[in-house]
């Protein structure tokens, strides 16, 4: 299997001091993006932090700002939206939403810390057209865990007694907070 040629993509620091994303580990997706700013996130805190990178790039291609593995692990740190699009005709700077969902501890971000990873694709544009019905597929309309496979998922009607369901017969977040 040959490997392609890296793609060119065009960067300006916003912060002339922060370290230009890069990857880790050879083969890997995602270059880490770094924050220009110290700030600290108390239990449930949310945040917009500045990676002091702007990118161009080519028409095609969208960038996918992805959750740090290590940070959720250890910290509890998630993005709100991840992944975050930044699409080819954006210019300005990067910024990531991060969340501390630890329900304790106050997390410290120091600049120039990994927040984030970055990863670059080329997607497809796409032209919608209308019609009365879509072909039929075997999922159909089976979607939001209708294939099972996790235990909260009750199928029909095997769920425990007292176990509450929401709509689409799904254990109930308020039952798993009550731990019954």
């Amino acid at each position: 299997m040959t490997s392609r040629d890296p793609l060119n993509v065009l960067i300006r620091r916003v912060d002339p001091d922060v370290p230009l994303p890069e990857y880790a580990q050879p083969g890997d997706a995602g270059a880490d993006l770094r924050t220009t700013e110290s700030r600290e996130l108390a239990p449930g805190e949310r945040a917009v932090l500045p990676t002091g990178v702007s990118i161009a790039l080519p028409e095609g291609y969208a960038a996918f700002v992805h959750p740090r593995s290590g940070l959720a692990a250890r910290c509890g740190v998630a993005l709100v939206n991840a992944p975050g699009t930044v699409d080819a005709g954006y210019r300005g700077e990067i910024k990531v939403i991060v969340v501390n969902l630890d329900p304790r501890e106050t997390v410290r971000f120091e600049r120039f810390d990994r927040i984030a990873q970055l990863v670059v694709q080329q997607v497809e544009k796409v032209r919608f057209q209308e019609v009365a019905e879509l072909p039929a597929s075997a999922r159909a309309e089976g979607g939001f865990g209708s294939t099972g496979g996790h235990a909260a998922v009750g199928v029909g009607s095997g769920m425990g007694p007292g176990e509450q369901t929401g709509g689409n017969r799904y254990a109930s977040v308020v039952s798993d907070r009550e731990g019954q």
